[in-house]
């Protein structure tokens, strides 16, 4: 029988990207969302991720496993980190949405840039490419941007004001450096707006890979066969 994905997310604009995204890449996989902002809106306000904010995030992954999940995926960066605990404290697959993107990251170019429309986001992505290139024993240069207004734009509901700050800053940034990372998954749609004569150097987003990367340890189980 194919395995059930839970998708936690902390807003509701995703939810539309990763549906259509499963039906493409993981049909026969049953996949429910779930949604908390107080998540994202807890961590700003703090500055960073907080134990309280972890210990919720991880009643929330029980609660989607006791729903029924066979694996839970984490879709928002910037509460990230939260899920190297919940990979301790659980035995079924709890996936960080970025974790794909960064090893591809580093696998593709050693000066990479990084570009975020929250600090709360920037900061954690940084370290995880910092983790993951140490862990393959790669030297790599990480040069982060943040964009400012566009992260209140998308929420507020005016995409076509944060994709112009996020592009602009993407068009600079890849002067720069040899591949670059979208730090959020709301950001993803960006690349599909850039023409690929525009597209001068790899420009890596995390829901697609992140769902590939599902359905990989989804089929490694014997869930998703």
């Amino acid at each position: 029988m194919p395995g059930t994905l839970a998708l936690l997310h902390t807003s509701h604009v995703l939810i539309p990207l990763f549906s259509d995204l499963c039906k493409r890449i993981v049909p026969r996989v049953q996949v429910f969302h779930m949604v908390d902002e107080s998540l994202i809106k807890n961590t700003i306000e703090a500055g960073f991720l907080t134990k309280d904010t972890v210990r919720r995030m991880l009643a929330l992954i029980q609660s989607a496993h006791d729903g029924g999940a066979s694996a839970v995926m984490v879709t928002c960066s910037s509460i990230g980190p939260g899920v190297r605990v919940a990979q301790e404290v659980f035995d079924f697959p709890v996936l960080r949405v970025d974790d794909a993107m960064a090893e591809e990251a580093v696998r593709r170019g050693t000066s990479i840039g990084v570009l975020a429309t929250l600090r709360t986001t920037l900061e954690p992505t940084v370290s995880l490419l910092q983790e993951t290139a140490a862990a393959q024993s790669r030297d790599i240069k990480i040069i982060p941007r943040l964009c400012d207004g566009a992260f209140d734009a998308v929420i507020s509901g005016d995409n076509e004001t944060h994709d112009d700050i996020v592009s602009a800053e993407l068009a600079r940034l890849m002067e720069e450096v040899e591949v670059v990372v979208l730090a959020q998954a709301s950001m993803a749609r960006i690349v599909e707006c850039i023409p690929p004569e525009a597209r001068m150097i790899p420009i890596l987003s995390s829901p697609e890979l992140a769902v590939r990367r599902a359905w990989e340890i989804l089929s490694a189980s014997g869930q998703a066969a």
